[in-house]
């Protein structure tokens, strides 16, 4: 299993609709694409702006690929984060899952 990493910042007046945002049109995107096992979306206030960080769980990287195209570095954005977002970060991390335990359940 492959996690994909984002992270965006976007103004402390902006968040809560940013979250409604991610939940209601970002989410569906992800569970929409074969190989998505899902999706934890992590959000926290700092000084300077509310920073999200989607956690995004796939089969593998040809998973990805087909919801990101190429390079699969890339970060994925839609038309509205320009409405939100304080900058476009280039890239997003993948990590491969080699462990753990909890009582969460990712399933496609």
């Amino acid at each position: 299993m492959i996690v994909r990493m984002w992270h965006g910042r976007v103004p402390h007046e902006k968040a809560a609709a940013y979250r409604d945002f991610l939940n209601e049109r970002a989410v569906p995107d992800y569970r929409g694409t074969p190989g998505n096992l899902g999706v934890f979306v992590l959000e926290r206030p700092a000084d300077d702006a509310v920073h999200f960080v989607t956690l995004t769980y796939w089969t593998d990287l040809e998973a990805i690929r087909a919801f990101a195209g190429e390079p699969i570095e890339r970060a994925k954005y839609y038309p509205e984060d320009q409405d939100f977002l304080l900058e476009f970060e280039p890239e997003v991390v993948h990590y491969e899952v080699v462990g753990g335990a909890g009582g969460v359940r990712l399933e496609p």
